[in-house]
């Protein structure tokens, strides 16, 4: 397989990394069980989460999919096969990216996953309070001492990364070596304001909202698909010309491969220059199978410039 280093990195992952965010919620422990043995049966490890998936479900304790994912790895004795992606500062919470918040979370996050690693901690979202020294100072001792191989940061601009690698350097500190952005074939202005520090960087990025939320599956056709699961209501953005020019493109590009749209969506993302993988998530063995099939799916060069076109 088509095995990529995540930037300069000691990580080198497969090009689809596992969404745990429907873990707790749209899937409960048994079946998620299921979702991820199939996942690594497949040839995949890397398995993306937060403290704070899915905390949006009513009555849910902290960190569900954290402690699902837990309890799976000590089932089947795979901590070490596996790759292990969390966050901190997951809804902008108190105390941000501040020294205190980050142990306090890390700390919380290793005990629900029931290991004493994770291979990719992220910051969440960026945290204006808490300067970039604090943060990176913060990540230091848990990088030297092994509790975090390698950090990333989510839903930063490319200012965001240029300023903490400037902070790195000066003040002898690790970097952000993994961003975590949103992109799709919908959603393109936020990596593409990133591309060039990505590539000057040589970071990795792993993109979120691969198929934006199931509207790249081809699902939803109009409103009166809007019922067919719980992310519906969030389709209409996406119902507009632009949005019927992908799904037309994606229907012919589609067919000509034997493939679906969604299989079409993430084979694109995968050929688009800086991506190291995207982040999708399933809720059957079937859908992560189809996720294989298209992270593997080897478009031509004219498909791909026919759905580049379709989005702009």
């Amino acid at each position: 397989m088509d095995r990529r280093p995540l930037g300069r990195s000691e990580l080198v992952i497969e090009p689809l990394v596992l969404g745990g965010n429907v873990f707790g919620w749209t899937v409960d422990e048994a079946q998620g069980f299921k979702i991820l043995d199939a996942y690594v049966e497949a040839g995949f490890t890397a398995i993306d989460t937060a403290e704070g998936y899915p905390n949006w479900v009513p009555g849910n304790p902290p960190g569900m999919s954290e402690t699902i994912i837990g309890k799976w790895m000590r089932a089947r004795g795979n901590r070490e096969a596996v790759h292990i992606f969390t966050k901190v500062n997951s809804a902008n919470k108190p105390g941000g990216l501040s020294a205190k918040a980050i142990h306090d979370s890390v700390e919380a996050s290793l005990k629900r996953l029931q290991t004493d690693y994770v291979d990719l901690y992220f910051s969440h979202w960026p945290d204006p309070q808490t300067s970039h020294e604090e943060t990176l100072s913060a990540y230091a001792p848990l990088v030297s001492s092994g509790r975090v191989r390698v950090i990333g940061a989510s839903n930063y601009t490319s200012d965001m990364v240029r300023a903490a690698h400037e902070t790195a350097v000066i003040k002898s500190l690790p970097r952000y070596e993994v961003l975590q952005p949103l992109y799709n074939l919908y959603d393109r202005e936020t990596f593409e304001a990133l591309r060039d520090v990505v590539l000057e960087e040589d970071l990795g990025t792993i993109v979120y909202y691969s198929l934006a939320a199931g509207f790249l599956t081809g699902k939803y056709r109009s409103k009166a698909d809007f019922s067919k699961s719980q992310r519906g209501g969030g389709m209409e953005k996406y119902l507009d010309g632009k949005g019927e020019a992908i799904l037309a493109a994606l229907d012919r590009v589609a067919a000509a491969n034997d493939a679906t749209p969604a299989e079409v969506s993430l084979a694109w993302l995968v050929a688009q220059k800086g991506v190291t993988a995207p982040i999708a998530s399933a809720t059957s063995v079937e859908q992560v199978q189809s996720l294989a099939k298209g992270v593997r799916l080897k478009l031509s060069d004219a498909d791909l410039q026919a759905l580049t076109d379709a989005g702009h």
